[in-house]
């Protein structure tokens, strides 16, 4: 039995707890709905987008392999990149019940690029390839951050709620029932002893 005193006015102290938590819990259970709901939009994002990044993977993959056989290695190696020094990621921020997530796209408006020593359109076209690449890995490593951040928040409430469902409410359950008996008791006992009296 608690160290409460068994009263009335506990009792209802109790009971307005256990209102208060079952809100809780049925606040954290819209929660979970929620967040498994924007978890399963995300996913369907990452999808599209992953499937586009993976075209574009195998695009600058062939085109890679196309230069180097035109170029070799070494050649490829000492061709001049995209100047990205003027490239931003630039960022969305969004929010679900206070969890920030956010989308992103990489920008930049490409500078002229400076030609090899030997200009090789298949080292343009990879160089051109690749840049495409890294443009479709921003929004795609936007997306896996939101969802994993979506997926810690959903485990936490999760954990939140089935300890208010298992645990905190049926403890504060247990101990209404044992204050509410006590006091069941104490008047069975008062009653007595009224009638002893007279």
């Amino acid at each position: 039995m608690s160290d409460l005193t068994p009263t009335r006015s506990v009792v209802l102290e109790l009971k307005d707890e256990r209102r208060a938590m079952h809100e809780g819990y049925v606040f954290l259970d819209e929660k979970c709905l929620l967040l498994a709901g924007e978890m399963l939009r995300e996913l369907e994002r990452h999808a599209a987008l992953q499937r586009t990044f993976l075209a574009a993977w195998e695009t600058a993959i062939a085109a890679l392999q196309a230069a180097v056989a035109r170029n070799g290695l070494e050649g490829l190696q000492v061709y001049p990149p995209t100047d990205l020094s003027a490239a931003g990621v630039r960022r969305v921020p969004r929010s679900l019940m206070g969890l920030a997530l956010q989308e992103a796209e990489l920008s930049f408006v490409p500078a002229p690029s400076t030609a090899g020593v030997e200009r090789s359109p298949e080292a343009e076209a990879c160089r051109d390839a690749f840049r495409r690449l890294l443009v479709q890995a921003a929004p795609l490593a936007a997306v896996a951050g939101n969802l994993e951040r979506l997926q810690q928040e959903y485990r936490r409430a999760v954990r939140r709620a089935r300890a208010l469902q298992d645990v905190l409410l049926p403890e504060l359950d247990r101990t209404v029932y044992e204050i509410e008996t006590r006091l069941e008791e104490l008047e069975q006992e008062d009653a007595i002893w009224m009638r002893q009296a007279q």
